[in-house]
């Protein structure tokens, strides 16, 4: 197979990781609930690093129901799919800095984070939505954890996430014909 078919299959059998933008929502949704909540910042923000840890098992879940293959063993491209999601583990040493020293923005960093970590992907999947929100995520996540509340921000990730998983169904649905 040629690199460009290699993608083309993971963009097919993992449906431009449909299951873990799904997935996000959900966790994103714990988020807000969270910074709802009148508990301390120190507190919301360690309660936000817990709600990270189940994405992978609820978007394995996901990817039962619509029927995607979670790990499509047989395309070597996967592997890098993978290191691209551990590189983000390695920025979130970043967000584990301002927790104690800027709590307030800490979730502000989260979301650049997130957003940042999807521009390979637009590669990986030949997706022109990863890599709109790839740049309009953390720029969004910038201007509106400046102003607001962490909440907010919650908020505007939700439907990021919500646009996100409609416009990969949209896409999806194009490379299928």
């Amino acid at each position: 197979m040629s690199l460009d078919e290699l993608r083309l299959d993971c963009a097919l059998k993992q449906k431009r990781g449909l299951h873990i933008i799904i997935a996000s929502i959900i966790i994103w949704i714990a988020i807000l609930c969270i910074h709802l909540s009148s508990i301390n910042i120190l507190t919301k923000n360690l309660f936000t690093f817990c709600c990270t840890a189940p994405l992978l098992p609820i978007s394995y879940g996901i990817s039962k129901v619509i029927k995607i293959d979670f790990q499509n063993k047989k395309n070597p491209l996967t592997k890098l799919g993978i290191l691209f999601s551990v590189n983000q583990m390695l920025y979130l040493l970043i967000a584990m800095w301002i927790y104690p020293t800027v709590p307030d923005k800490m979730l502000m960093v989260i979301a650049i984070i997130f957003g940042a970590h999807l521009m390979p992907y637009s590669w990986l999947y030949k997706s022109k939505v990863y890599f709109v929100l790839s740049i309009i995520i953390p720029i969004c996540s910038l201007l509106v954890g400046i102003k607001f509340q962490p909440f907010i921000l919650a908020i505007m990730m939700i439907l990021f996430q919500m646009f996100f998983s409609v416009s990969l169904i949209i896409e999806n649905k194009k490379l299928e014909k």
